[in-house]
């Protein structure tokens, strides 16, 4: 055993996580299955260039007109 070795710490989030993954064991499936639903998305990337070939550029100032 190391002499700077501390002591094994585990915070109170840490713990909280724990405990909860214990208590609702499908918590890990409900996450995944969130994030499949909002992020894990299949990137079609003709329709991505054609959108971006179709952007306008802002003006610097976007308030102001080109009327007299």
């Amino acid at each position: 055993m190391s002499f700077f070795r501390r002591p094994d710490y585990r915070s109170d989030t840490t713990n909280f996580i724990n405990d909860l993954k214990q208590q609702k064991p499908e918590l890990d499936k409900q996450q995944q299955a969130g994030r499949a639903l909002l992020w894990d998305k299949d990137v079609n990337y003709e329709v991505w260039e054609d959108l971006r070939a179709g952007r306008v550029e802002q003006q610097p100032y976007v308030y102001q007109t080109n009327h007299s």
